[in-house]
């Protein structure tokens, strides 16, 4: 009774969980173009994609993916051999319990006659596949720790669980499986229904045939035992319990595990030890089935679909309410393998700005949280907004993921909603942005000016215009923290050496781009570093110059003083965003 109870709550649990994902995919959107479409149209074009596929020449790619890339996991193994090794150690071994233990009762035994789970090879086959899991965890951990260590692969709680998860089901399946060996009880129960054995001599040569050969400890027998009495056992054995008892030894790992308990078994046996393992055996895999939709684990059914979907999609052919759905399902499909941050361009950044958002895999929590429409902070808003925009848009973490998330088109997307929510990104304004602008395209102008426009507010606001407003600049440089700030950095300490020979501006390319190019950029480059030699912040902070500049370092190679202007204008840059921070904090806000 309490066996089902708990399974059907289990599964009940376990069915309204995966049905509330997969609902998500259809009701939560990433970006503004995503929430154009209702979540009936989501699902009408999505029930048109399916059959399109399954009628056309498209099936014959799904039929190779899913041999290829879900089964045999070719991205995976093309990527990391010791990732590829775990992975088919644990899905493989898992496959095994699932179909053929767990499951015995609609599978196994439908398809062998005969079938007990304590008779080859099935009992041989079991504990191969929990060593398979064994091992899978035991190398995960090693390479998590050990291999990974230090190369910015991040483990969070849901990791810990779902690895903890995963041991207390396998181990608790070896040690009831080991008591059960051991159990004087067990045998007797087995003894009693299925024996049919009154004679008080058969049943003593039986129980020590038993002890010999199966591994039962005995309150009363021990050995050794001769070889008539052995042998009129075997007979028995052969007999009663043959056709549904092959030998423990081919459960190599339970066996192993028998014979260490072996010294304790009787007492074991008095506390119900076997029937506590059996508790805690079930009960952890059905809260494993319960957790498992609200767990990364979801990812078993998930990585599959996103590896096919992205066989047959095409962001240029396929509706874009389909492709807004299948974006949100990659969401659910990211394993937090790390293998992205390892890959990922930009992720060394992270070792300078303590954002964990820099890195790809922890981008995808608060995308999660972002796309379902609940409310963020303004501290993490800020910092997955920057987290974002620090993206060089390599593509190197969407070559490298082996369930094949197109993260680098999630990252464009997530970086357009939140640059429309308000919140100011000076990073708009810089080289980063390049992307942006090839993409320009794919936007309505509006939404591509607003967080430009902000930006520049932004940094102007950290400018004190009141100080020139009577148009009296002083020309003896201003020795402050700005200047100071400046000649500490190597790269940029140069900016004294400047005598305006305007060759820098005469190499620029983005002022040689404009017919009145003082009236588009405000100062020009030469103009820059007169303006940072006197101290004028506000000057050089508001012109377009320092924003536009493409860093290609003409100006910083025909420099005849060697003043490194390139180097100069990031360091600018910098000290702008290093004063608007400060001033918003000053203010009481959150943008650290």
């Amino acid at each position: 009774m309490f066996f089902h109870v708990s399974l059907y709550i289990a599964l009940a649990v376990f069915a309204a969980g995966l049905l509330y994902r997969v609902s998500a995919w259809f009701r939560y959107g990433i970006g503004t173009e995503a929430r154009r479409f209702s979540t009936a149209t989501r699902v009408a074009a999505a029930a048109r994609g399916i059959v399109s596929v399954l009628f056309s020449a498209k099936v014959l790619t799904l039929i190779r993916v899913f041999i290829v890339d879900v089964i045999f996991q070719a991205r995976m193994l093309k990527e990391d051999f010791l990732r590829w090794l775990i992975h088919m150690c644990i899905y493989s071994g898992f496959t095994l319990l699932l179909l053929m233990h767990a499951m015995d009762a609609v599978i196994t035994d439908k398809l062998f006659s005969n079938y007990y789970s304590t008779i080859n090879p099935f009992l041989f086959l079991r504990d191969l596949a929990g060593a398979l899991v064994i091992l899978g965890v035991a190398s995960a951990l090693f390479r998590r720790f050990i291999v990974l260590k230090g190369r910015r692969v991040i483990t969070r709680a849901m990791d810990h669980y779902v690895m903890a998860i995963i041991a207390v089901i396998i181990i608790s399946g070896f040690l009831l499986q080991a008591t059960k060996i051991v159990s004087y009880s067990k045998y007797q129960e087995m003894v009693e229904e299925y024996g049919g054995l009154d004679d008080k001599q058969e049943l003593k040569s039986l129980e020590a045939y038993w002890v010999k050969e199966f591994g039962v400890v005995s309150p009363a027998l021990k050995g050794p035992f001769d070889a008539i009495t052995l042998e009129q056992g075997k007979t028995l054995h052969e007999m009663s319990c043959m056709s549904c008892h092959s030998s423990p030894r081919w459960g190599f790992v339970s066996y192993g595990v028998a014979k260490t308990l072996s010294p304790a078994a009787v007492r074991l046996d008095k506390v119900g030890l076997p029937a506590i393992f059996w508790y805690v055996h079930f009960l952890a895999c059905f809260i494993g089935l319960a957790y498992l939709p609200f767990s990364k684990m979801l990812h078993v059914f998930v990585s599959p679909l996103s590896l096919l979907a992205n066989a047959v999609m095409d962001k240029n052919k396929s509706h874009p309410a389909n492709m807004a759905t299948k974006q949100v399902m990659e969401l659910d499909a990211c394993t937090h393998c790390g293998t992205c941050n390892v890959r990922c361009a930009v992720s060394v950044a992270f070792e300078e700005i303590p954002n964990v958002n820099i890195l790809p895999s922890e981008k995808i929590g608060p995308i999660k949280i972002l796309a379902s429409g609940k409310a963020l902070s303004e501290h993490d808003l800020m910092t997955l907004q920057e987290g974002i925009y620090l993206c060089t848009n390599c593509n190197r973490c969407t070559m490298a993921c082996p369930v094949g998330i197109n993260l680098q088109d999630l990252w464009f997307n997530v970086r357009e909603a939140l640059l429309q929510t308000g919140h100011p990104e000076v990073c708009v304004l810089s080289n980063l942005s390049f992307y942006r602008g090839v993409k320009r395209d794919q936007m309505l102008e509006s939404e591509y000016r607003a967080p430009v426009a902000r930006a520049r507010e932004a940094i102007a606001s950290v400018s004190d215009r009141a100080r020139f407003q009577d148009k009296s600049i002083p020309l003896t440089p201003s020795r402050n923290g700005f200047n100071k700030a400046l000649e500490a950095s190597v790269q940029a300490n140069t900016f004294s050496h400047c005598f305006a020979c305007k060759t820098c501006t005469l190499a620029c390319p983005v002022v040689f781009n404009f017919e009145s190019p003082e009236e588009a950029l405000g100062l020009l480059p030469h103009q820059i570093m007169r303006a940072t030699a006197l101290g004028f912040t506000d000057l050089v902070f508001s012109s377009n110059m320092l924003w536009d500049c493409l860093a290609c370092y003409q100006c910083q190679e025909h420099c005849p003083q060697g003043v490194c202007v390139t180097d100069i204008l990031y360091k600018l840059k910098n000290l702008a965003v290093e004063q608007m921070r400060t001033k918003a904090q000053q203010s009481g806000g959150d943008e650290s």
